[in-house]
């Protein structure tokens, strides 16, 4: 066997991805660029979905193309009902169909309950509860004419953990974990399985305000019995067996990535 084919046949540890149709919303940058890559790896078409850095996501494209992989950028504001289906109309004629949706897209307001604006609590609920209602609709539909398919929803241990100073975050990700478990028993008649991921602490651009303090960086280090923060490249990898014929009979429930951080707070 050549090094070549080795290495290919080790990147596709997933075989049943290869050729999928994967949609990704918010990948050009962070945990959904990093299962944007991975997944061109293991060979499926990915759809790099973003919203108004299009040089960002063209990048992802790139890279993922100088990989011999395919992908294709496509952008739509997750919130918006009409570019949501835009979205995954411009998939399915460009692609042929939608295998698995993962719903990742996230933005955070931090703010004290009592001086929250309700302008930051509607639009952090619009991007992160009604943007993956939107896009699983959107999919779902699709998917649900072949009786089979994989929604993903990027949530966080924040579904479960409270976090003072982002009460309209714990909220809309409070409701993914509800949305997941009800949207599992509707669509499991349709061949549609629906999980959720929930990365605790892990090194993104989201997170590099704590990440860059040494202080703090430390102190949550110290909250986590590994000791350490988590990569994008392991939700990644988690995504992609989630994502995969492997995982099958997994749907409804909450997959936690997270250091153990959940266990040393007495959440779990």
């Amino acid at each position: 066997m050549s090094t070549i084919t080795a290495h290919v046949e080790q990147a596709n540890e997933y075989k049943s991805l290869k050729d999928k149709v994967v949609v990704i919303t918010g990948a050009s940058s962070g945990i959904g660029r990093a299962i944007a890559i991975e997944m061109g790896r293991q060979s499926a078409k990915v759809v790099i979905n973003y919203l108004g850095k299009p040089d960002a996501a063209e990048e992802v494209v790139r890279d993922i193309e100088n990989d011999h992989g395919t992908a294709l950028a496509i952008e739509a504001d997750v919130s918006k009902s009409d570019q949501v289906q835009h979205m995954i109309s411009q998939t399915v004629a460009q692609l042929g169909r939608v295998d698995v949706l993962v719903n990742n897209a996230g933005i955070e307001k931090e703010s004290p309950f009592l001086e929250k604006p309700e302008s930051d609590f509607d639009m952090v609920i619009a991007v992160n509860l009604k943007g993956p209602f939107l896009c699983t609709q959107a999919a779902a539909r699709d998917m649900a004419k072949r009786r089979k398919g994989t929604i993903i929803n990027i949530s966080s241990v924040h579904e479960d953990l409270p976090f003072p100073g982002y009460s309209a975050y714990c909220a809309a990700k409070g409701g993914l974990r509800m949305l997941c478990r009800d949207l599992a028993l509707e669509l499991a008649p349709h061949g549609v399985n629906v999980i959720n991921v929930a990365p605790g602490a892990i090194n993104t651009p989201i997170n590099e305000r704590t990440l860059s303090d040494p202080e703090k960086k430390l102190a949550l280090k110290r909250e986590i019995p590994l000791g350490r923060v988590g990569e994008p490249q392991e939700v990644a990898k988690l995504v992609c067996y989630l994502a995969s014929d492997d995982a099958s009979y997994i749907t409804g429930t909450t997959i936690v990535i997270d250091g153990g951080l959940m266990h040393q707070t007495g959440s779990l």
